[in-house]
C-alpha cells in the first residue's frame, strides 16, 4: 500500500479545531487542500501528520504551537502613530492590514487598539500560541503536481464564441 512521503503531492480534507472545540478552518464544502509534502507550504505538524498516511485513511492529530504557528511574541505587538494611516484609511479594532517589514516582506497585522494618537498592531499569526487539533482524510497521493484545468497555453477555461480551440 502506497503511503504519502515528503516530495509527494497530496490532497486532503481537514477540519481544524481550537482546544475549546471551535472550528477555525475546514475544507468541508470546498475542494480538498492540495500541497507538496515537505515543501514548507503548510505548518510542520500538519505536514508530519500526513506523512505515512494511505489514501482513504483518516486521523486526528493535535499540533502544539512549536509545530504550528509558533508562540506569541509580544515584540510583534507595536503602537504606531495614527498619522501613518493617512486620511483615506480609518483604522478599526479587528481590521487586518499589510505591513511592510524592514527586509521588504509584507506581513498581515491585526489592529488591536485605536486611540487619537496611535494604533496598536499585532503582527503575530492569529493562531500563534495555540494547540490545534485537525481531523485529516487523505484523498490522493501523486508524484506529479496537479494539472491545471483549462487551456495548456494560458490556463483559461474559456470557450470561444466560434466553438474552436482556445481563445488565447
Amino acid at each position: 500500500m502506497k503511503t504519502a512521503q515528503n516530495g509527494h503531492y497530496v490532497s486532503v480534507h481537514y477540519t481544524g479545531r481550537l482546544e475549546n472545540g471551535e472550528i477555525f478552518d475546514s475544507s468541508e464544502g470546498r475542494e480538498p487542500l492540495q500541497f507538496q509534502l515537505g515543501s514548507g507550504a503548510i505548518i510542520k505538524g500538519f505536514n508530519d501528520a500526513v506523512v505515512g498516511m494511505a489514501v482513504g485513511e483518516e486521523k486526528e492529530v493535535t499540533i502544539p504551537p512549536e509545530e504550528g504557528y509558533g508562540f506569541r511574541d509580544e515584540e510583534l505587538v507595536r503602537p504606531v502613530p495614527r498619522a501613518m494611516f493617512g486620511p483615506d484609511l480609518v483604522p478599526e479594532v479587528g481590521m487586518v492590514i499589510g505591513v511592510q517589514m524592514e527586509n521588504g516582506a509584507r506581513v498581515p497585522a491585526t489592529i488591536t487598539e485605536v486611540s487619537d494618537t496611535s494604533v496598536t498592531l499585532d503582527m503575530n499569526p492569529p493562531l500563534a500560541g495555540k494547540s490545534l487539533t485537525f481531523n485529516i482524510k487523505l484523498m490522493e497521493i501523486s508524484e506529479q503536481p496537479p494539472q491545471a484545468e483549462g487551456c495548456a497555453t494560458c490556463g483559461s477555461s474559456c470557450a470561444p464564441a466560434d466553438g474552436g480551440g482556445c481563445c488565447c
